[in-house]
């Protein structure tokens, strides 16, 4: 899997960003065909939960798209993975279900 890590509109310490690919590494678990994450972190609107975490997710014929919001940005990548690895299991049951 491939991994690219973009900061919007800020400054990421390495500390962030190792994390953040650390965390998306996780994915591999679950399902061991991706072929990209995007991970996108960028500050939001909110004052409770002002920073946002996007993950894209490139599976063959699907791109799985999760948005989070929280307090930190180690929260809001931890709750956007949790996200996406509910997402790639539904995935992998609709299209790689065994008859």
């Amino acid at each position: 899997m491939k991994t690219t890590f973009t900061a919007r509109h800020f400054q990421s310490s390495p500390e962030l960003k190792e994390f953040s690919e650390s965390a998306v590494e996780k994915l591999d678990q679950f399902f061991d065909k991706i072929i990209v994450c995007d991970i996108v972190l960028r500050p939001g609107q909110d004052d409770d939960n002002p920073s946002i975490a996007e993950l894209n997710v490139k599976v063959p014929k699907t791109l799985i798209n999760v948005s989070e919001a929280a307090p930190t940005y180690e929260q809001a990548i931890g709750n956007a993975v949790d996200n996406a690895v509910r997402q790639l299991r539904k995935y992998k049951t609709k299209h790689y279900a065994h008859n």
